[in-house]
């Protein structure tokens, strides 16, 4: 098998892990699909830790799966679970997070509403519904918070988050309990269907289709979603909870590096290495890497990314802020990503 490539900045002549002190913090998000964020970070680890690197392990998200498990990961906090239904109406028993500390909750929409809860083939955007993340959220509240941090990513839905508002408003409501979207993209509503459709399985006349519904219900709702930023985040989950319920749109990615003290971790090491499943013009709009490689230039550290699929350009990866991207699928590549470097010291 080929090793996994390694693409530099151009200018560059040395690979600047080759020569950095061993001081490194490990803060990737999640390759989707393959590998959880806190195993990208044993694997990057596995990697480093026996060249004698000293490391700061931090896994991270951006509002989609892996968020509650980065936050309970720095904060702690405890599982709750609730019967609810996914996307296609089915039962489902499945999880959110209730931090430590004051009585905020977390709840992400992968979680009950997800891609991952779909085989391939019944991906249909028309037919999904958001209604499982409604009655996780409603389970929340019975628990006992008082905030609950609504994950906004991964969905496998496109209903403008209408399932999820009925299932709040037939729970009963909120009670007060404040509702947070910690989004992963800046997408507005409008543009949601066309941008996130055709992977949740809708072709061009479905995304057509899609497009006209979340019109007619944006004209619905007690206040109109077109246009701002994030609406569109989770199928427009986001902009439904925002119109209904005044919850709070926030970039997911900014929010769990901020709850993760990331600036002052980045201010005690030399070199970061984050990372995601791929790398494309999408990561600008609000992902980890993206986050992570604006931080490092802000406090001069070095920002490197492992990454499953590499489609940037040196254009892109100048925008980011990275010094250099290496693929890598696996966890064994993974970890020679990030260890053939230093071995070549």
């Amino acid at each position: 098998m080929a090793q996994p490539a390694d693409v530099a900045t151009p200018g560059r002549e040395r690979d600047p892990l080759a020569v950095s002190p061993r001081r490194a913090l490990l803060a990737p998000d999640s390759f989707k699909g393959t590998l959880s964020a806190a195993e990208v970070v044993r694997a990057l680890a596995a990697g480093l830790e026996p060249l004698g690197w000293e490391l700061d392990r931090c896994p991270l998200a951006d509002g989609g799966e892996g968020t509650a498990d980065a936050l309970a990961a720095r904060i702690g906090g405890r599982s709750g679970e609730a019967d609810v239904h996914d996307p296609l109406g089915r039962p489902l028993r499945t999880a959110f997070t209730l931090l430590d500390g004051p009585p905020v909750a977390v709840v992400e929409v992968a979680a009950a509403s997800g891609l991952p809860r779909l085989e391939p083939d019944e991906r249909d955007p028309e037919a999904t519904t958001t209604r499982g993340t409604g009655e996780l959220i409603l389970a929340a509240v019975a628990a006992g918070a008082e905030q609950v941090l609504v994950g906004a990513g991964g969905s496998a839905t496109t209903d403008g988050g209408a399932g999820a508002v009925a299932a709040i408003r037939e729970g009963g409501g909120l009670g007060g309990v404040r509702l947070v979207c910690l989004c992963d993209v800046h997408t507005p509503w409008e543009r949601a269907p066309a941008t996130f459709g055709p992977q949740k399985g809708a072709d061009v006349a479905a995304v057509e289709r899609l497009e006209r519904s979340l019109d007619r219900l944006a004209g619905e709702l007690p206040r109109d979603p077109r246009g701002v930023p994030m609406s569109g985040a989770a199928g427009g989950l986001a902009g439904g909870l925002w119109a209904c319920f005044d919850a709070a749109l926030v970039p997911g990615a900014a929010y769990v590096c901020d709850r993760v003290d990331l600036d002052r971790r980045l201010q005690a090491v030399d070199l970061a290495i984050t990372g995601e499943g791929r790398l494309d013009a999408t990561t600008l709009e609000g992902k980890v890497v993206a986050e992570v490689g604006r931080r490092g230039a802000l406090h001069g550290v070095e920002v490197h990314a492992v990454v499953g699929e590499d489609a940037s350009g040196p254009a892109l990866r100048a925008d980011l802020g990275l010094a250099a991207v290496r693929e890598a699928s696996t966890a064994a590549q993974i970890a020679h990503a990030a260890a053939a470097p230093a071995d070549h010291r």
